[in-house]
């Protein structure tokens, strides 16, 4: 089933969307710069959290996190950025996604900030000791990073993160109420000839996150 049998009222083109939800105002249309200024630095530097958005040469996209202490991104210059590479799943998806094409979006948050920072420009994979050195934690030097050339930076208004209400705690959803991860793992994994309980998942992920954070 193709998504046009689902979708079958679709907008197809700018002017069309346009003329239905119109242009952006003076501030929003003039605010994007193409450098890394004071601002964005201290901005990252505050920073625990960002997703980066990826895509393969054939254009399949994928948004991945990383987080580490305030500053864990190192900026170089006016111009590039560096995030280290922790361990993780060993699938790689940003690190291939970066390889087939270089093309990335990154979203900084910081907790308690309704405003998020968004830097779009091209990625690289890197293994240059010398930055990599500097990002040393609990003794572990990260192998590779991810190297960003900074195209573009600029603020995103808060309406997403207030609208939500991401940030004020009298919303967030009791330990009961969460989903319940070692359940939904155990339902999604599909090894042939072997079953996988949601204790397994459970055990699993502890040992990962005592052991295997760095």
């Amino acid at each position: 089933m193709s998504r046009h049998e689902i979708f079958t009222n679709l907008v197809s083109s700018e002017e069309e969307l346009r003329e239905m939800l119109g242009s952006p105002g003076k501030l929003a249309a003039h605010k994007t710069i193409r450098f890394l200024d004071e601002h964005c630095r201290n901005f990252i530097a505050k920073s625990p959290f960002l997703v980066i958005a990826t895509a393969d040469a054939g254009g399949s996209c994928d948004a991945s996190p990383r987080g580490d202490a305030p500053g864990f991104v190192h900026v170089v210059d006016e111009k590039h950025l560096v995030i280290p590479e922790r361990q993780g799943n060993r699938k790689f998806d940003s690190l291939l996604n970066i390889l087939a094409n270089p093309n990335v979006g990154l979203f900084f948050m910081i907790p308690g900030l309704g405003e998020t920072l968004r830097i779009n420009g091209r990625g690289y994979v890197i293994k240059d000791n010398g930055m990599l050195e500097g990002m040393t934690v609990q003794g572990k030097t990260p192998l590779v990073g991810i190297g960003i050339e900074v195209e573009e930076c600029y603020i995103h208004c808060a309406k997403a993160i207030k609208r939500s209400e991401l940030w004020q705690p009298s919303t967030w959803l009791t330990q009961m109420q969460l989903p319940s991860i070692p359940h939904m793992l155990a339902a999604h994994i599909q090894i042939p000839d072997e079953v996988i309980t949601p204790e397994d998942v459970e055990k699993s992920l502890e040992e990962s996150y005592t052991k295997r954070l760095y």
